[in-house]
């Protein structure tokens, strides 16, 4: 007798979309049959047209917590999460107070977020200057990999590696097979621009153009060839890189880059003058700039979409006015994720299935999360039910993260979150998240 069966007409399976039931017994997927099959239950849902898919996997989310929690917290941040239809999410290990450089911050976080999370959730460590003698400790305590920046991170307490110390780490990172992920633009790339300031978005574009991530991202696939180190891009917006990356991976580099669903779907053309919500670093490039990046995506050049859900205050998100120069850089979607991506998706042509692979199994695969982002038997039975023909308004008070600041107000999406299970059981009011380790525990 199983625990619970779920059948759709449209459930993505690893191999595509088709009619199919799916069986959950002790938290994970023991059986994947005909819509039809018999399958004894305790309960058996049959959601129709409905799509059953994989909880989706966001290794690129900043919590904040503990340290901001006036910004973000584990319990928002993943209830979240849990109404966009992510049941895993790994969370970044700056922003917070301390950041997660050490072991004693590992365990003060892993203690803030213990009984407030909606979903499951993972820790990135932190690499900065003076601390890179930390990574074995913080790879043997089970975090997912380790972030460097190479640009200042907009916090003074998580200062950005210069290149040497990126040689360093991915030396000493290599001897464990453990995972650089880098916030990859170029610090005098950045330096020769032209200052960032005002209110005109053409103006903070031009402040931090492509050359500036393109000349990171080669010097990072450099250095990761010489190490023989695993390396990943974080948030690619520059299209001109795509080459750089190809040709890395076609090298044999172990070279993985992602995308965002606002670099995706939002274009610089469109951004209002003084909308400092649609601000992120990198920033959102030109429409034609994005077709590239859709290109990326199906050649594989781009391995993943991923949120980097980056809240903060509204004091923060509007200082000045509207001025970009100063206003705080990030876009929260965590909730709003999968509905953006399959809107623009399926006005490209491209298949449910598809966004699914991006979202989910391809981000597991990346942070290793083996049982995490498929509908196959011995996975976490983490599920959605998504109504993808069913069209809604963005509305800023229906979002569940601590400050409902979203570029996507008032947008008409695709796709709506019915139902979130987290191994086999409905996310509702209370929390049952669980904290991972690298190592499955």
């Amino acid at each position: 007798m199983y625990d619970l069966v779920l059948r759709s007409r449209r459930t993505c399976l690893p191999t595509g979309e088709q009619p199919a039931a799916v069986a959950v017994h002790n938290g994970r997927i023991a059986a994947v049959a005909a819509h039809g099959a018999d399958l004894p239950a305790h309960t058996d849902t049959d959601l129709g047209e409905v799509a059953l898919l994989p909880g989706l996997v966001d290794t690129h989310v900043h919590v904040n917590e503990p340290g901001r929690t006036e910004w973000e917290g584990f319990a928002t941040a993943t209830a979240a999460a849990a109404a966009g239809g992510v049941t895993t999410i790994i969370d970044m290990p700056l922003n917070s107070l301390p950041p997660t450089v050490d072991v004693a911050a590992l365990n003060v976080k892993r203690q803030a977020a213990q009984g407030s999370c909606f979903v499951d959730v993972g820790f990135w460590g932190g690499a900065i200057p003076g601390k890179l003698h930390e990574l074995p400790a913080l790879h043997a305590e089970g975090v997912f990999g380790f972030k460097c920046f190479t640009v200042d991170s907009g916090v003074p307490e998580f200062p950005p590696l210069s290149w040497p110390e990126i040689d360093q780490a991915l030396r000493q990172l290599s001897t464990l097979d453990a995972l650089l992920i880098v916030h990859a633009e170029d610090s005098e790339e950045l330096a020769a621009a032209p200052t960032a300031t005002g209110r005109r978005y053409a103006d903070f574009l031009a402040s931090r153009p492509s050359s500036v991530e393109n000349t990171a991202v080669a010097h990072l696939a450099a250095l990761a060839a010489g190490a023989n180190a695993r390396a990943h891009v974080l948030h690619l917006s520059s299209a001109e890189a795509l080459s750089i990356v190809a040709e890395a991976k076609a090298a044999g580099v172990r070279l993985t880059a992602e995308t965002c669903p606002h670099y995706l779907t939002l274009t610089a053309e469109t951004v209002p003058e003084g909308a400092t919500e649609f601000k992120c670093c990198p920033p959102i490039r030109e429409a034609a700039n994005q077709d590239l990046l859709w290109q990326g995506l199906a050649d594989g050049t781009l391995d993943c979409v991923v949120s980097d859900h980056s809240p903060s205050t509204p004091a923060e998100k509007f200082k000045g006015d509207g001025d970009f120069g100063i206003a705080w850089g990030g876009v929260s979607s965590l909730q709003l994720g999968l509905p953006v991506l399959w809107t623009a998706a399926r006005a490209r042509g491209v298949p449910l299935s598809q966004v699914v692979d991006w979202m989910s199994a391809r981000p597991a695969a990346l942070a290793g999360l083996t049982r995490k982002g498929r509908i196959a038997v011995g996975c976490d039975a983490d599920l959605l039910a998504f109504a993808a023909d069913e069209r809604f308004t963005v509305s800023p008070g229906e979002l569940r993260h601590r400050h409902p600041i979203t570029p996507y107000a008032g947008r008409e999406l695709t796709g709506v979150v019915r139902r979130t299970w987290l191994r086999g059981n409905t996310i509702g009011a209370r929390p049952h998240g669980a904290l991972l380790r690298r190592d499955g525990g």
